[in-house]
């Protein structure tokens, strides 16, 4: 269950810390979880939200809205019974895997509520089917029962659309979307943002005297996050980008042909490659490395969390590689009660939703209702989940504490450990 984080600016730590004690049982390892409607007049069918990646979930917006009638799904059915209403929208019954990861986070936010004693909040599960005009309409319901918080949704255009119907009446939104730019004041994202994973394995790279990096990038709007992140945190670290390729996603070869004098051979121009792909593409690029003569032990393997996974941890060509993730001993942990309460597993996006409805109920306590204003959700010092500690920015992106694992005969391993406490300021 999230908590503030041990140097919590002011007296806010020291009237939050009881709270969070008797509330149960969350700890500061790090939780990661597995992978990820009302529908007005059917004349006016929605539109698909738009395309991005889910942090190693394999989960995509639905490809089509399915064909549910106006108003059939969104009165949800609510968790909990406390005084303090909040609303948790999710595409329960969109397309695809979006329904999947769905109901996994309704789990967790179950578990969470389950494991909050004497919680003060009766959750309104709202499903938005996947699409921006059912995250406006569950908003809409949600705000006329009384919510006085947005938990969700997942994809970006529905954020966005929860977002603009919540601020209007000045309710805050915590969204599980990965894309950044729908991220704004009031409107804030509980999700592993690609820009901070860039930023960690960077500074750690330099910290181990790595001084030029390449990159092969898949053209996906993740991929290209993540090559502009490159850039600027290249820059303040001092390194120098050697050479930087997109390319067709699953289809790297012709990139790694051009990259190949300079990763390849005894002498590389670069002494790190930067590889934000996932076990879908990666197998794809390592078949190409291995043909242009790519060695590990010269030009050290970069990646994001989307490598905390089995499938890339087998790949012979990453060995010795480095990627920065969340710390997943939380997750394990996590994972375990799931499974007991559910007997099942829960997705990789799971903990995202436990850890928004424990700060929920957490701030609750302390200040009923009232609890959930900008000034306290984006306290500096910020909160420990499952996930790590974490704090909103002002923007609405947020800061993790993330650790950098390399990969070892098949395995990932923590070689730098995340910080227990993020510094005010930072």
């Amino acid at each position: 269950m999230a908590r503030v984080s041990d140097d919590a600016a002011g007296g806010f730590a020291g009237r939050a810390a009881w709270v969070f004690v008797i509330a149960g049982s969350l700890v500061l390892t790090g939780c990661v979880g597995s992978g990820s409607l009302s529908p007005p007049r059917k004349a006016s069918r929605p539109q698909p939200a738009p395309v991005e990646p889910a942090y190693a979930a394999g989960v995509t917006p639905p490809d089509a809205p399915m064909d549910v009638p106006l108003g059939s799904a969104m009165a949800g059915t609510t968790i909990g019974n406390g005084p303090v209403k909040v609303a948790l929208i999710l595409p329960m019954t969109g397309a695809g895997q979006g329904a999947v990861a769905a109901q996994s986070m309704r789990n967790a936010a179950e578990l969470a509520l389950s494991e909050f004693q004497g919680s003060d909040l009766t959750l309104l599960v709202k499903d938005d089917n996947g699409t921006p005009e059912g995250a406006q309409i569950a908003v809409q319901q949600a705000l006329a029962e009384g919510a006085e918080l947005i938990i969700g949704p997942l994809f970006a255009g529905s954020v966005q659309a929860a977002g603009q119907v919540a601020r209007q009446r000045g309710k805050p939104v915590i969204g599980f979307s990965t894309d950044a730019s729908v991220a704004s004041q009031g409107v804030y994202l509980l999700s592993f943002l690609v820009q901070e994973e860039v930023d960690r394995i960077v500074a750690f790279a330099a910290t181990q005297g790595r001084r030029s990096i390449a990159a092969l990038i898949p053209e996906t709007q993740y991929g290209r996050v993540a090559g502009a992140r490159l850039q600027q945190a290249a820059a303040q670290q001092g390194i120098r980008i050697a050479a930087l390729e997109y390319y067709p996603p699953g289809q790297p070869q012709m990139a790694v042909q051009r990259m190949a004098p300079i990763i390849g051979g005894p002498a590389p121009q670069a002494d790190a490659l930067f590889m934000p792909d996932n076990g879908d593409g990666l197998p794809a690029v390592a078949q190409a490395l291995q043909m242009a003569g790519f060695d590990p032990l010269r030009v050290k393997p970069l990646g994001t969390g989307l490598w905390d996974e089995p499938r890339v941890a087998a790949l012979p060509i990453l060995q010795g590689g480095w990627f920065a993730a969340p710390d997943k001993r939380g997750f394990t942990a996590f994972a375990e009660r799931y499974r007991a309460r559910f007997n099942v597993d829960p997705i990789r996006l799971a903990t995202l939703s436990y850890d928004a409805v424990t700060l929920a109920a957490a701030l609750a306590r302390m200040q009923g209702a009232q609890a959930f204003t900008d000034a306290m959700l984006t306290n500096p010092a910020g909160f420990a989940g499952a996930d790590g500690v974490f704090r909103f920015n002002p923007d609405g992106t947020n800061d993790r504490g993330l650790t950098v694992q390399e990969i070892r005969s098949g395995a990932a391993v923590a070689i730098s450990v995340a910080p227990r406490t993020l510094v005010a300021g930072n």
